[in-house]
């Protein structure tokens, strides 16, 4: 098979990872790619959003299977595109992406069909925003409708955080058109979890769980970002809770979807506060996370197509997933000034003495046969071991031995359960 990967991120390096270990596969090509697919596959530089220009490189290269890695695609309806030509494509309908595309439609949707999620109120108009900001009661979490990377969510404490955050989101639109409309939700308290699961538009299949730092610092502190780091399994998750998740929250979730003609078929990500032990969705995304997916693959056993083919075939019921005993943790190595500004083009040096661990990149790109940071998260570094205290002393032995200019990571992560 010949296998096309859309994106260039950490979950790109991932995903080529893992399924250029099928025997089924013989060619993959990752558009645009980053410098640790390039050692796996054959980069193109063609953008995740020229939708058109996909479709003609898959049709040219006869592709038997398009993998969507990044949201953006996705929402823009890729898969729709894709399928309307007649090609094989692993990732939600644009109709099943609003689920991450829409922060406004999924509480709406948790509203009419009974599914556990913070209380909110949302606001079109930034004049009425600012006005609920200055009288809200503190705190609140505030959050962009649309998509913004990982980093349209305000954790707000005090007044000024909050008139700060409907200013930049509805006023300054830094996030463009996602900051059209506004969600201010309750602040939940308690521990942040997260469950990926197969679906094809009925059966769902979960995959091993995982626990993300969203927090740029040690101690969770500081403003969100994209993820500092991960583990799997994440023990927090009791098997009572699962089922809470699963029976309460995700199952109801894909059968609403379908019941309103908008069947859902690939990665469903559900990120999860519980709350005094009672889970609460906080958000939906529609394809794998990064760096949940680093974390959550190395598990991974069987091979990845057989499941990607039968989630677009609607056979998952026929697939038996198998998960490693062996835990892991993700590093998340970013330059320096992230989640903010910073710089790109420092040549990383030390790649080459890693040792019984996996560098997964995510913003890198080659200069002149050199590695160089090109994004604000540059590396994941992840390692197994028999234990998460184990994995965990690997991968952080392997961050020591990797440097650039400016270069940091949180230390903290997967260091308590």
């Amino acid at each position: 098979m010949k296998i096309l990967i859309i994106g260039n991120g950490g979950r790109e390096h991932t995903l080529t990872w893992k399924i250029n270990q099928s025997p089924k596969v013989s060619k993959i090509y990752v558009a645009p790619g980053n410098a640790g697919t390039a050692t796996l596959a054959e980069n193109v530089n063609i953008a995740v959003d020229d939708l058109e220009g996909l479709l003609s490189f898959a049709k040219e290269k006869q592709i038997d299977l398009t993998i969507v890695g990044p949201e953006l695609p996705l929402t823009l309806g890729i898969t729709d595109l894709f399928q309307n030509a007649g090609l094989k494509v692993f990732g939600p309908s644009e109709k099943g992406a609003v689920l991450e595309a829409s922060k406004v439609f999924t509480k709406d949707f948790c509203l009419r069909h009974n599914i556990p999620t913070a209380t909110y109120k949302k606001f079109k108009e930034a004049s009425e925003a600012e006005a609920y900001a200055k009288e809200v009661e503190l705190p609140i979490v505030v959050k962009a409708d649309g998509i913004a990377a990982g980093k349209g969510v305000y954790l707000c404490h005090e007044r000024k955080d909050v008139v700060t955050a409907v200013d930049e989101i509805m006023v300054q639109k830094i996030f463009g058109d996602s900051g059209n409309e506004v969600v201010f939700e309750q602040f939940l308290v308690g521990e942040e979890v997260s469950i990926l699961c197969f679906v094809d538009g009925k059966t769902v299949v979960p995959m091993e769980t995982a626990r993300d730092h969203k927090q740029v610092f040690d101690g969770n502190k500081g403003p969100n970002t994209g993820g500092m780091g991960v583990y799997s399994p994440a023990h927090l998750i009791s098997e009572k809770i699962f089922n809470e998740i699963m029976e309460d929250i995700i199952k109801p979730s894909v059968a609403a979807m379908a019941e309103e003609g908008r069947e859902f078929k690939g990665i469903l990500f559900a990120g999860l506060m519980l709350d005094k032990n009672v889970p609460y969705l906080l958000e939906y995304n529609c394809r794998f996370g990064d760096p949940e997916c680093q974390a959550v693959l190395t598990r991974l056993e069987n091979d990845l197509i057989d499941i990607m083919l039968a989630v677009i075939d609607g056979t998952l019921d026929k697939i038996e997933v198998k998960w490693s005993n062996q835990a892991s943790v993700c590093v998340v190595m970013a330059a320096g000034g992230y989640p903010g500004s910073y710089k790109k083009g420092d040549v990383i040096s030390g790649l080459e003495d890693v040792d019984d661990a996996i560098v997964f990149h995510a913003g890198t790109k080659l200069n002149n046969g050199n590695v160089v940071t090109a994004g604000g998260r540059v590396l994941g570094v992840t390692a197994l071991g028999d234990t998460q205290a184990e994995a965990r002393t690997k991968a952080y032995a392997n961050v020591k031995k990797i440097s650039w200019n400016g270069a940091f990571c949180r230390t903290d992560i997967g260091a308590t359960e």
